[in-house]
């Protein structure tokens, strides 16, 4: 109740943020003069991004656990799904334990995977925020994604240089602690310890960790192209960059805690991008209003067939 009620005050004070200086005559006008054909080629690149997703969180188990790519595919949408409908990021969850029903996939080491590929997520983000520099105008919150960046980047390290020294020693201490006052098995503390471990494997791998990282970067990009054919829609004369910064604010905004589906938050995110490039707060909306529905109803809509299709494959095979 606590990560819900904080969840719908962050929503709000972000929402107050965004339609303090909007008028609604002209939002509804952008609305109603926007070219929704230019919908379908964003929704192609959404589907493309997803794909690219999929086999990125592919690529971050080693080989001889890699799931196949339909049941990750999947897991991943199952999750975006509830992550739309529930807060807190509760389909990271629900993901982890769809991949663990159709692959028999460790759910300590999908938990290890999801959890670099976030990390994975917010560094690349913030390097193609850096390289687009020379082509943005004015960004005035520049400084604080590179404290961002900085406190990432030390973040990773600190995990890296851990298992690079002490492998899985660590974990193995940290539940060992807990098996010993009875909290869990000390055979599952064990384990859990060692797949957990082996979900980061990124992060001890090279190879591993270019494939995901090239799979993200290229993701995000194909994520900002499909902003800016929304862009289009609405005739704001931007180019591609102007897509991929709105996608990279909206997605630095979604590491906050807030509601389902980031109501608010997405919102001042977008208009903060479109601001930088003098569209007005109220047009901005209407494009925000547009692009949150983009990635909103496909993620429910698929989600809710693809939960129902999983739930009823699982029971078939538990009456076998």
């Amino acid at each position: 109740m606590i990560l819900v009620a904080g969840g719908l005050v962050v929503s709000a004070g972000f929402a107050y943020l965004a339609g303090r200086d909007i008028r609604l005559g002209q939002v509804w006008t952008a609305l109603r003069a926007s070219n929704y054909w230019w919908l379908v080629p964003a929704l192609a690149m959404l589907v493309l991004a997803n794909l690219l997703r999929a086999h990125r969180w592919r690529f971050l188990f080693v080989r001889e656990t890699r799931p196949a790519l339909a049941p990750a595919a999947r897991a991943m949408l199952i999750g975006q799904f509830f992550n739309n409908i529930l807060p807190a990021r509760a389909g990271e969850a629900a993901r982890v334990v769809s991949l663990r029903q159709s692959s028999r996939t460790s759910r300590a080491e999908a938990a290890g995977t999801v959890v670099v590929e976030r990390a994975f997520d917010v560094l690349c983000v913030l390097v193609l925020l850096f390289v687009l520099i020379p082509w943005l105008p004015g960004v005035s919150w520049l400084r604080a994604a590179s404290i961002l960046a900085i406190s990432l980047s030390a973040g990773l390290l600190i995990p890296i240089v851990v298992l690079a020294f002490y492998g899985d020693r660590p974990l193995r201490a940290a539940l060992g602690a807990l098996a010993r006052l009875g909290l869990v098995r000390a055979e599952r503390a064990e384990r859990v310890a060692v797949n957990l471990v082996q979900g980061m494997a990124a992060l001890q791998r090279p190879r591993l960790a270019l494939a995901a990282l090239g799979l993200t970067a290229l993701s995000w990009i194909v994520l900002g192209l499909s902003a800016w054919f929304v862009m289009r829609g609405f005739g704001l004369g931007l180019s591609p960059v102007a897509g991929l910064l709105a996608t990279i604010a909206t997605g630095l905004g979604m590491i906050i805690p807030s509601s389902a589906a980031a109501v608010g938050v997405f919102e001042a995110a977008a208009i903060v991008a479109l601001n930088a490039y003098g569209v007005s707060d109220s047009q901005a909306l209407s494009y925000a209003l547009v692009l949150h529905a983009l990635n909103f109803f496909p993620y429910v809509g698929v989600g809710l067939v693809l939960l129902h299709t999983h739930v009823f494959t699982v029971r078939r095979a538990a009456a076998v």
